[in-house]
Formats: C-alpha cells, structure tokens, sequence
C-alpha cells in the first residue's frame, strides 16, 4: 500500500515542478538592471518584468531616489550574459503587477534554472520578499544565507 502512494506522490509533484517551468518563452529585449528585464509583445510594446522576492545592487542613477550601489554594474553585467541570446519562462505569484506598472514573476531559463534563486546563490543580489508574493521565500533565504557565509559575489564587500 505504501509503495503505490509514493509513486502517486512522487507523479503529482513532478507534475507541479514541471509546471512551474512550462508555458510560453520570452526572448529578452534589454537587461535594465540586475533584478529587471524588458520582454517584446505581440504587437511591439514592451513588458517591464521585475524578480520576485530579490533585489540586487542599482547599476544606474535614477533620479534622488536610487544612486550606483556597490557590485551593481557586476550584477547586471552578468545577467546580461547569463540572458545572451537565451529565452526565459514566467511564473506568477499573487500579486502580478507592482506599484510602478511591472510585471512581477518568478523567472527562469528554458533549461529550467530559477534565476531569482540563481542570483541569490551567486551573490549577485540579496532576499526581497515582499507578500503576499513569498512562494519561495524559505529558498530565498537559504540561499542568500550560503552566498553570505561563503562572501560570495557582492558579499566579499560586507
């Protein structure tokens, strides 16, 4: 009895992982920061997709509200070539649209790498869960929290 469960368990969360990463592909039409990019529609506009539950270092001034942070440039940089000619897979979490009119999504490679979790790891940007969008906050947090105690990436500066 115990043997058929599993494998009905083990199917149903195969099921869910590979949800997760399915669904349409998204060329990238500019990196606008460590944290953001930009998407082409259909009909030639642009979607603004901002990571869910992170934050990395600002690359540019933007006005008196944001200044050049440390290890900004690095983090942006290396999306840009972690994106290079690659396409990305959307993931939504309750909230899709934030304050300033972004997308809000959890993103990943068409190879299934998480690239919010990623970035993390790599140091290239630090935890920002903001609810209700906190699906993968305890990933988030191990991650953040390995990169740190490793002073990797932007922590080899704090």
């Amino acid at each position: 009895m115990r043997q058929p469960l599993f494998i009905i368990f083990f199917i149903l969360f195969s099921l869910k992982i590979n949800a997760q990463v399915s669904g349409k592909l998204y060329s990238i039409k500019r990196i606008s920061d460590g944290d953001t990019v930009v998407i082409p529609n259909e009909s030639d506009n642009q979607y603004k997709i901002r990571f869910i539950g992170i934050d990395a270092p600002e690359s540019r001034n933007v006005g008196n509200r944001k200044q050049v942070q440390v290890f900004g440039s690095e983090a942006k940089n290396h999306l840009k070539k972690l994106l290079f000619n690659k396409k990305i897979r959307l993931e939504f979490d309750v909230q899709k649209i934030d304050r300033y009119g972004r997308t809000l999504a959890y993103v990943y490679l068409e190879n299934g790498l998480f690239l919010n979790q990623y970035l993390l790891a790599k140091g290239y940007a630090r935890i920002a869960t903001i609810p209700p969008n906190i699906k993968y906050v305890d990933v988030f947090r191990k991650s953040e929290e390995k990169a740190r105690r490793n002073k990797i990436g932007m922590w080899k500066y704090y």
